[in-house]
């Protein structure tokens, strides 16, 4: 592989994972504004805490529209199109969040108005973010090599993880040493407004990749897909893996269920697996959980900061395993570590037991999850579709992966209440779950083409 272009190949990978860094600001920037929103509703509005959870969580209702329509606009516009239609539904989404009232209202009026349209740009953002956690891991799935594909498909996920953390920073950097008037008049604005710098920035890079060989061929623009196949893999390389891209096009029908059921199947189990074993739970809730067993609110921030650590630490142990064991064996340790520690935890709560031993084994469940099920999940999704269905069924796969993510955020307080222990318990036995339904249904995709992962689904169906 001597004529392989590594440096263009990481190029158009870090531009790609842009998207990826967005999609984790977008959804965390919410956690800096939050009680200014609460403050809003409940003192301007006269409004309770079902209106502060469906504003706070009304991007997902976005991500699941964008989710829907990514596979759909990925096959249309292409996949880079789309990319640079996500940017800027991001970077609209963080100035009318930020100004709201801008093009209705004036501003410090308190109107059920000024409401819907900050609602209403939240769920622009959503769908950005749903677009691009659908077709991030489509582009570099479709660009990359297949023998390192699984780490390039990973760094979005430690781009996610990222994106989280720089705005966690970026909010505690505007509200430090501020007082409460300025942040619920003037800095949770600013908050959502700093999206807008990273999104142009995207969506200006967009310009300077390009389209994927597989969109190209798909779309019988040959000559173009060769020349940026040879660009990343060589001449000779290029020429192999161009004639399998045409045999897979010329043979293959569109219809969804084209190679059967079970790889849609497959695709959205992945996807429903991942949100099931209550990750997000762990993720949006942290302060919460760790207030609940007994630290202190500082304390709490600090126990989060940690967490969020350990979310990176092992989202690179992912980045660098991925490729060399596989993905069915990473993500079946996962699963075993992550039933491990709810099952603790859950046990733990059942006697009522607060303290380290808790944290413990949350960060033991934080680290498996990480260096599984977090990255490895969107590996999968992005290799484990049929060139002629990938855009189709992949937004299948992540629509089912943000309305679980939804219904399982959305019934932690009502679970958490009925017992604590039954609520951890049963994430504990979605976990084994998980492990059974990898060990027995997915395929191992390690060093495999795109196209050979078809020939296989074709031999199943």
């Amino acid at each position: 592989m001597k004529d392989r272009n590594i440096v263009y190949i990481m190029a158009i990978t870090l531009v790609a994972t842009l998207g990826g860094l967005l999609f984790g600001y977008d959804t965390a920037v919410i956690s800096g504004a939050e009680k200014s929103v609460q403050a809003y509703l409940i003192t301007s509005l006269g409004l309770g805490s079902l209106a502060h959870g469906a504003t706070i969580s009304s991007a997902l209702i976005g991500c699941i529209i964008g989710g829907m329509i990514s596979g759909l606009l990925a096959s249309k516009l292409g996949r880079k199109r789309t990319l640079m239609l996500a940017a800027v539904l991001f970077f609209l989404s963080a100035l009318g969040s930020g100004f709201p009232e801008a093009l209705f209202f004036k501003r410090g009026e308190p109107t059920l108005g000024l409401l819907y349209m900050f609602n209403f740009y939240r769920i622009i953002g959503g769908i950005g973010v749903g677009l691009a956690s659908a077709v991030v891991p489509m582009y570099i799935g479709e660009v990359a090599p297949a023998d390192i594909r699984g780490r390039l498909v990973s760094i979005n996920q430690f781009a996610i993880i990222f994106g989280m953390l720089v705005v966690y920073f970026v909010n505690w950097g505007i509200a430090q040493g501020k007082t409460i008037e300025f942040i619920n008049e003037t800095g949770w604005r600013w908050m959502f407004v700093s999206e807008a710098i990273p999104a142009a920035i995207f969506g200006l890079l967009l310009f300077f990749v390009p389209e994927t060989p597989r969109y190209l061929a798909l779309t019988n623009r040959d000559s173009k897909a060769l020349e940026i196949l040879t660009k990343i893999n060589g001449i000779q390389q290029a020429k192999l893996i161009m004639k399998d891209i045409k045999k897979s096009v010329e043979a293959a029908s569109e219809k969804l269920l084209a190679y059967g059921k079970i790889v849609i199947i497959i695709g959205v189990l992945l996807s429903v697996f991942q949100q099931f074993v209550g990750i997000n739970v762990a993720l949006y809730y942290a302060p919460r959980i760790f207030e609940s067993m007994g630290a202190a609110k500082d304390a709490s921030m600090l126990q989060t900061v940690v967490m969020g650590l350990i979310n990176v630490i092992f989202t690179v142990v992912a980045i660098l395993t991925v490729d060399k064991y596989g993905r069915k064996p990473l993500l079946m340790i996962g699963s075993i570590g992550m039933a491990v520690g709810m099952f603790a935890i859950g046990g733990l709560a059942f006697m009522h037991v607060i303290g380290i031993s808790t944290l413990i084994f949350i960060v033991i469940y934080t680290a498996s999850f990480m260096m599984s099920w977090g990255p490895i999940c969107w590996v999968l999704i992005s290799e484990i579709f049929p060139n002629k269905i990938r855009g189709r069924a992949i937004a299948i796969a992540v629509a089912a992966q943000w309305a679980a993510n939804y219904f399982i955020s959305s019934t932690y307080p009502a679970m958490m209440e009925f017992s604590g222990g039954w609520t951890y318990s049963f994430y504990g036995i979605m976990s084994v779950l998980s492990f059974v339904f990898v060990w027995k249904m997915v395929p191992e995709t390690k060093g495999k083409t795109l196209e050979e992962m078809e020939e296989l689904w074709l031999k199943k169906k």
